[in-house]
């Protein structure tokens, strides 16, 4: 497994939660609500300088948070409590993370039903092996 495989798990098991959502390290077929999923962003690798004497890439990710899409009030009120969640999550962790802006919520429509998402960006340093 390469550090940027083991990064991406480690952040999915930093942000689990077993009484609010399901946590995912890689996009569950089919998506499912009440759940949270770390994927590659775009760009989702890009190499990094900053002593110039190393080359470390930063890795970009995508932390998408899906609740099902039954009222407007009810979705926004849970999905706004699931990103504070991570948020939380994400604050109590060891790795130093970016942690860029959430989007503004969304509707997925998927086989099952429709679903609401947002996602929040989150970047770290890491290495190649």
């Amino acid at each position: 497994m390469t550090a940027i495989t083991t990064l991406r798990t480690t952040i999915a098991t930093a942000l689990t939660d077993n009484t609010l959502y399901s946590v995912y390290a890689f996009p569950p077929a089919p998506p499912t609500p009440n759940s949270v999923i770390v994927t590659p962003a775009d760009p989702y690798i890009e190499p990094n300088n900053n002593q110039w004497a190393t080359i470390a890439p930063m890795a970009n990710f995508k932390i998408t948070i899906i609740v099902p899409l039954l009222d407007n009030e009810g979705n926004l009120n849970g999905i706004e409590q699931m990103a504070v969640a991570v948020f939380n999550k994400l604050a109590a962790s060891s790795i130093k993370f970016n942690v860029g802006s959430v989007s503004a919520p969304s509707v997925m429509s998927v086989a099952q039903g429709d679903l609401l998402t947002c996602d929040i960006a989150v970047s770290t340093l890491t290495e190649w092996s």
